[in-house]
């Protein structure tokens, strides 16, 4: 019988909580990628992330579905993690004490990368596609 190596934590947590703080905020860093690499002019970018929210700017259907994928992709990081550990003769305390560990990075990494996302986002929006979408509109 072969005895399995239990899964890194931290590996586990960094992959799904930078995946999930990817997938809540793509409404707003997708666009200014595209944007970027000149693959999208700025009228197009800002009416894509507007796509997410609703008039007065508030959080729209989108943006909170975004959130859900998120919230839902670290659930499965949580719950993978659990099934792949307990594939491991690994001590009861140990397992949870791991869960615990890899809930919280989880939570305080992919909240951190979000915010930082979303800071970085909305100066490179005001900065560059805003301007890039006054000249734009300008020039119909």
């Amino acid at each position: 019988m072969s005895m399995k190596k239990p899964p890194s934590i931290l590996k586990w947590s960094i992959k799904y909580s930078i995946t999930a703080a990817f997938a809540s905020i793509i409404c707003c860093v997708a666009p200014a990628v595209l944007f970027m690499f000149g693959l999208m002019g700025g009228v197009f970018a800002i009416s894509f992330a507007d796509f997410f929210y609703n008039d007065d700017g508030s959080e729209g259907i989108g943006s909170l579905f975004l959130k859900g994928v998120a919230v839902t992709i670290g659930i499965y990081g949580v719950y993978s993690f659990r099934k792949k550990q307990n594939q491991c003769s690994i001590d009861p305390k140990r397992k949870q004490k791991n869960l615990l560990i890899l809930v919280t990075t989880i939570v305080v990494v992919g909240f951190s990368a979000f915010l930082g996302l979303e800071k970085w986002s909305a100066w490179y929006f005001d900065v560059h596609i805003v301007p890039a979408q006054q000249i734009e509109l300008k020039n119909k």
